[in-house]
């Protein structure tokens, strides 16, 4: 029975040893990702899904073939009045929300960063003002990971409820 202690130990102490590097260095921010450089809104649109299903989008419809826009379909934010109005109003909901800090606020687009709480992994949400439509269409993308466990999709519907009238 002492002979299985040992190594049972070690594999314990191993485990343990990798659990702690990988919290610092999330802590660290080395899982943050890269700001993906084509963020924004081009020719009436935002960026298409992640490939992955670890995003959601209001304008996952435009990209029929893109293999995650079923995931990704989520309905946008309508509003009442002016486009700058409702942004505002978004402006302060996302100020609200825990871990998300706006970067950019462009005419009808809001671009902010959000981070997760233990692993501080950075999600990148977009709204944009469609004034046309009285709609504000989004975008909330994880930037690593294969799966984002439905987080992104939680902060959306989140955003929706404090933003609704």
């Amino acid at each position: 029975m002492a002979r299985f202690i040992k190594p049972i130990t070690r594999l314990t102490l191993a485990v343990l040893a990798l659990a702690a590097i990988f919290l610092i260095a999330c802590q660290a921010g080395l899982l943050r990702g890269s700001v993906p450089a084509d963020l924004g809104v081009h020719d009436g649109r935002l960026k298409a899904p992640s490939p992955n299903p670890n995003s959601v989008s209001s304008q996952s419809g435009l990209y029929p073939t893109h293999p995650q826009a079923a995931y990704a379909a989520i309905a946008p934010l309508a509003y009442q009045g002016a486009a700058s109005a409702a942004l505002d109003k978004l402006s302060s909901v996302v100020r609200a929300t825990r871990g998300c800090s706006i970067v950019r606020r462009e005419g009808p687009y809001l671009y902010a960063q959000c981070q997760t709480r233990l692993l501080r992994f950075t999600d990148d949400l977009e709204l944009w003002a469609d004034e046309v439509h009285s709609v504000v269409h989004v975008r909330s993308a994880s930037r690593l990971g294969r799966s984002d466990f439905g987080v992104n999709r939680a902060r959306v519907e989140a955003l929706r409820a404090a933003f609704a009238p």
